[in-house]
């Protein structure tokens, strides 16, 4: 196994060195861990589903200018291990597609032959704040965004047709400028200009094609999210005919792969934008018995006037608030599908189902980020038997 050069000081993996097998019989005990110290009665659990590629496997980065010492040279990339002030130049990471790194290593060169200095954190001085490099996997397509401040000109047509010279693997169908003058270390938009070609790539998922925009959230790993979510929807009975509620559906993916099968499917998700994008994908596939709602799940719950026959839940990493979970509980489905990324926060929403009257038939947990903490999970509640 060869360790990354960036190992000593980037954040990114914590298992860096560690045999594959290794690292899934760490994240399951983690899990089966978690399904005692919470109270969760499983009665069936499943072992950990690896991935076959443990490399090259992100679809998306964002990295961050700076330097690796105070008033040293530029670098762009990760935070250092305990230094949020410090940033790794990345260029040799092997999560990423190659190209990631070639585009990094322009981009960083492009910047500093240009004389633009990073925007520091304390100061909030300089042009040059992040690179948000995307990909199509099955498309082939890059979409590039470079992310500056307002304060200094900023040389858009160099820096494309710089990039356009590089001999790539994939295509680069998009780069993009955001203008970002907040002062939190965040990507926050205040602008955004095409400098060249179009503002979203493509991806094709179980069959469907998905649009993917600058800030569109979409699944980082395609080929794991695939078996994930395959064995989500085989948990449930049969959707044909059946109505279905998918709560915290970002862009719609799994919205619109039951909606192949199911009498209807309502996605209900917080960010305006993902809402968008799921209206328009669906569009794009040619999907008709998909609505989808933009707004808080217990709010929005109460605007839905038909009843769901399955509910599917995949919340953020802070899990279900309990005032939702009340309101999902109440339609007494006979199964609810919880999807998760993290195991924390679902166990402890799992036993509070329990409480409810509900019970865990099965649960199984996933790794689809090699070398980092992260697992996803995947776990049936039943309605109980009186």
């Amino acid at each position: 196994m060869d360790i990354c050069k960036h190992d000593e000081y980037c954040g990114g993996c914590i298992y860096q060195g560690i045999e594959y097998a290794d690292q899934l019989k760490i994240k399951e005990d983690q899990v089966m861990g978690l399904i005692e110290e919470k109270g969760v009665d499983a009665a069936e659990t499943d072992r950990i589903e690896g991935c076959s590629n443990c490399y090259r496997y992100r679809n998306k980065m964002e990295y961050t200018f700076g330097d690796m010492v105070k008033d040293g040279e530029m670098t762009l990339g990760m935070h250092k291990k305990g230094n949020f002030m410090s940033i790794v130049t990345v260029d040799q990471c092997q999560l990423v597609d190659e190209d990631f790194n070639d585009i990094l290593s322009y981009t960083l060169d492009f910047a500093k032959k240009m004389g633009y200095r990073f925007y520091h954190k304390k100061t909030h001085r300089g042009l040059m704040r992040n690179l948000i490099i995307r990909k199509g996997v099955r498309t082939k397509e890059l979409l590039i965004n470079i992310v500056t401040s307002s304060q200094d000109e900023f040389d858009e047509k160099s820096f494309a047709d710089g990039l356009k010279k590089l001999e790539l693997n994939n295509k680069i169908v998009g780069i993009l400028r955001t203008v970002n003058d907040n002062l939190a270390d965040a990507v926050v938009c205040d602008s955004l200009r095409i400098i060249w070609g179009r503002d979203h790539y493509f991806e094709k998922l179980m069959g469907l094609t998905f649009k993917v925009s600058a800030f569109s959230f979409f699944q980082t790993n395609i080929e794991a999210v695939e078996r994930l979510y395959k064995e989500a929807l085989d948990l449930i009975d049969g959707l044909e005919g059946k109505n279905v509620f998918d709560l915290y559906c970002g862009t719609g993916t799994i919205s619109q792969i039951m909606a192949l099968k199911a009498k209807h499917v309502t996605g209900i998700e917080l960010v305006p934008e993902a809402v968008d994008a799921a209206r328009e994908n669906a569009i794009l596939n040619g999907i008709e018995n998909c609505s989808f709602i933009a707004g808080d799940v217990f709010e929005a719950l109460k605007t839905v006037k038909e009843k769901p026959d399955v509910i599917v839940v995949d919340p953020p990493r802070a899990g279900i608030q309990t005032k939702a979970l009340d309101k999902i509980m109440d339609y007494r489905v006979d199964q609810i599908v919880y999807i998760s990324c993290n195991p924390k926060t679902m166990m402890e929403n799992i036993r509070y189902m329990q409480m409810c009257g509900y019970r865990c038939e099965y649960l199984k947990p996933f790794d689809n980020f090699p070398f980092t903490k992260h697992i996803e999970c995947v776990c049936l509640m039943s309605k109980a038997a009186k």
